[in-house]
């Protein structure tokens, strides 16, 4: 009977790990094609960003769903409860990314014409880098791997840093030439979008560390960081 009830859990938690990766492959495929949707003013791969949302809506629901039915009917605790809550909470911090992709592919109306006020090549490397930290803490969780979770906190204060570098470009743009305030403002929530979405990788990586080790590691920064100031 023990047997049997393990085999059954496993069986469950597999299919929710294989759920969250689908749907961390889905949106990473929607943060893609929002940044060429700007970047080549493709009003077509907006369509197909705005589409997708529709799905990584539905599966962010029935995502909840596994995860409650599988901590109702089989009653997890330690390790195997870690990781369930983490799910449920990267779930719901992959759902956020889309939104922010469709916020991204939105803008594209704006650029169709070719007219980009500034280089966009520096916001492009940008979501580059917060693809790579989504990519990663996906394959951090999938594989368990404190290490490379660890890392992306450091990947996520460049990302901020790149922001503020950007937004300051804009803002010069805007004051030098005011008749691409439309476009600039629009880039402007384009590159929040993007410093999110590295917010939202870093999520993702500090519940890997929670499951791994049992340890919060945003707590542990902040009573770091409290000790510090004291």
């Amino acid at each position: 009977m023990t047997d049997h009830t393990n085999r059954q859990f496993d069986s469950d938690i597999d299919g929710v790990r294989s759920a969250f990766t689908t749907l961390g492959g889905l949106v990473e495929r929607q943060v893609i094609r929002a940044i060429d949707s700007v970047k080549l003013g493709d009003l077509r791969l907006a369509t197909q960003v705005l589409a997708d949302e529709r799905q990584v809506n539905q599966m962010h629901i029935e995502s909840d769903l596994r995860c409650n039915q599988v901590i109702a009917r089989r009653q997890p605790i330690a390790v195997d409860l870690r990781e369930i809550i983490a799910i449920l909470h990267s779930v719901n911090d992959l759902e956020r990314v889309g939104d922010e992709a469709k916020k991204i592919a939105l803008k594209a109306a704006l650029f169709v014409d070719g007219r980009m006020p500034v280089r966009f090549e520096p916001i492009a490397e940008m979501a580059d880098i917060a693809i790579d930290m989504l990519r990663s803490a996906i394959e951090a969780f999938v594989r368990q791997d404190l290490n490379a979770a660890e890392t992306l906190h450091d990947r996520d204060s460049e990302v901020d840093a790149l922001r503020d570098q950007q937004i300051a470009v804009l803002m010069a743009r805007m004051a030098e030439e005011p008749k691409a305030v439309q476009e600039c403002m629009a880039l402007v929530f384009i590159v929040q979008s993007i410093e999110r979405i590295g917010d939202h990788a870093k999520n993702i990586a500090e519940y890997v560390i929670n499951v791994v080790s049992g340890v919060d590691s945003r707590h542990a920064r902040s009573e770091k960081a409290a000790a510090a100031a004291s």
